[in-house]
């Protein structure tokens, strides 16, 4: 029914187009007519009647692509934030304001048509410059109105504002990982904490894979999820930016922190990298633990239980509560044992920390 409306509707426009393409040719004298008799009316009902059919037998093609347009039309705009639809809508009636008033003079224009298509030049360039300063600009033009509203802010709040905190954008791995959780709820992350719709997607995948494993870190992030949004008092933000041209999970990642200007929370190695090339900012749950492990000094003594051995010939390897391994030299024949071990030096690196150390019964025997 739908569809009849709408060809009735297309024939009828071709019926009007019929009668402007004929004012036309009368008004550059290429079609001559008096405005009595039946020439006249069989020549009005030509041109209506054909560009009637024209457009009538068109519009199966025309209903086709117009809506194919609006499905695109429609795609694109879901891609863009709220704030600047409407900022683009606002900087299109402005830009189409000042295209009218520069448009006014074309009307004296003498010149037939020259007039009519400098008019429609001018709209189309104010109205793309209108849409495009304001999304553009749409900070400063934020920014603008609220020092236009006249409301002074005191002191504290002015401060406030000035040490508003970024948005941090999580990545899969550091949500799989669960110590971001522990992390926000002793304070040493504030929010907002920004998780993509695209990593939920990823997310939702691995906790539906057939492999047992990876079905398991998948519900684990998504309980990680599910505690800091209820237990903890944190702004969660759920973006669904989607960058339908990008296929990489982690290129997605690094394109919504640059357009939020924002930093990455991840315990990804590689990641960590691509962003500090790309002078993203990146704060690593593997070097924040690296950074509040105890400090060890050379010299100093510690017991420790020695559990396997190393890669070279006669090392032992022991390690700390929290998973720092100490290589014991000539530590083989302790296996199993717990002995006192004084440290000769400390290695640290983008893995981790690593301590070297050598029996004491050894070094009180070289003394």
């Amino acid at each position: 029914m739908f569809d009849k409306i709408m060809r009735g509707i297309i024939g009828i426009i071709g019926v009007l187009v019929g009668l402007g393409v004929l004012a036309v040719l009368q008004a550059v004298e290429i079609v001559k007519l008096s405005n009595k008799g039946w020439a006249a009316l069989v020549v009005y009902l030509g041109f209506t009647l054909f560009f009637g059919i024209i457009f009538f037998l068109l519009s199966p093609k025309i209903i086709l692509r117009s809506r194919k347009l609006v499905q695109i039309v429609e795609n694109e705009l879901q891609k863009l934030p709220a704030p600047d639809i409407a900022l683009g809508s606002v900087g299109l009636i402005v830009g189409l304001i000042i295209a009218y008033l520069i448009s006014m003079p074309l009307d004296k224009l003498d010149i037939p048509y020259i007039g009519f298509i400098a008019q429609i030049i001018v709209f189309a360039i104010f109205g793309y410059l209108g849409v495009k300063i304001a999304t553009k600009k749409r900070e400063d033009i934020t920014s603008a109105i609220d020092n236009m509203g006249g409301t002074k802010k005191s002191g504290k709040e002015k401060s406030n504002k000035g040490y508003k905190s970024c948005p941090k954008i999580l990545d899969t791995s550091v949500i799989i990982d669960g110590r971001i959780a522990d992390i926000c709820k002793t304070g040493f992350i504030e929010g907002p904490l920004v998780i993509p719709e695209f990593v939920l997607e990823e997310l939702q995948h691995i906790a539906d894979s057939s492999d047992g494993l990876k079905r398991n870190r998948g519900r684990r992030g998504l309980d990680i999820l599910n505690k800091i949004q209820k237990e903890l008092d944190i702004e969660i933000i759920i973006h669904d930016k989607k960058f339908e041209d990008i296929q990489e999970v982690d290129s997605k990642l690094l394109k919504l922190t640059q357009l939020l200007k924002g930093k990455i929370i991840t315990n990804d190695y590689n990641l960590n990298k691509v962003a500090e090339v790309q002078g993203i900012d990146v704060l690593n749950i593997n070097e924040l633990a690296n950074a509040v492990k105890p400090v060890v000094l050379p010299g100093e003594e510690m017991v420790v239980h020695v559990v396997r051995d190393g890669k070279e010939s006669g090392q032992g390897l022991a390690y700390l509560d929290d998973g720092t391994m100490i290589v014991v030299e000539s530590g083989r024949k302790y296996i199993g044992e717990t002995i006192e071990v004084i440290v000769t030096s400390v290695l640290q690196t983008s893995a981790g920390r690593m301590i070297f150390a050598k029996p004491k019964s050894m070094a009180d025997r070289a003394v």
